[in-house]
Order: C-alpha cells, then sequence, then structure tokens
C-alpha cells in the first residue's frame, strides 16, 4: 500500500500515512483513557501498587540518562 502512494509521484500518500499513524496514536490514547477513568479499574491498579513500581523505576531512568548523556 505504501508502494500506491508514492509511485504516483507526489508526497501526498506520505501525509496520508502520516495522518493515518497519527489518528491511531490518538485513537490509542484516548481508550486508554476510557479504560483508566474506569472506578473498578483505577481499584485494582490501586491493589497492584503500580505508583510504587514506577517510584522504583525513576532512579533507573535518571540513571540511564545520565549515562546516555556523557
Amino acid at each position: 500500500m505504501a508502494m500506491e502512494f508514492s509511485e504516483g509521484g507526489n508526497h501526498s500518500g506520505s501525509d496520508r500515512e502520516t495522518l493515518y499513524m497519527l489518528g491511531g496514536a490518538a485513537l490509542v490514547l484516548f481508550g486508554t483513557g476510557l479504560i483508566l477513568s474506569n472506578p473498578l479499574v483505577r481499584r485494582y491498579l490501586g491493589q497492584l501498587g503500580v505508583g510504587n513500581l514506577v517510584q522504583a523505576a525513576l532512579p533507573d531512568i535518571d540513571r540511564y540518562l545520565k549515562l546516555r548523556a556523557m
């Protein structure tokens, strides 16, 4: 399908593919928001301790960014 768009000589195919990709990302983000707005899902995530997992990962992420900046 990507080859069909690029054979015409114009670059509208690349623009169209970018639009599809951004539209898909927007739908994923919207769906995630709908799922996380459910009180039952919030309760389960609270029991799993997702916030604690993120707090535990932050020092590792900081260390990675410092190593990458060297």
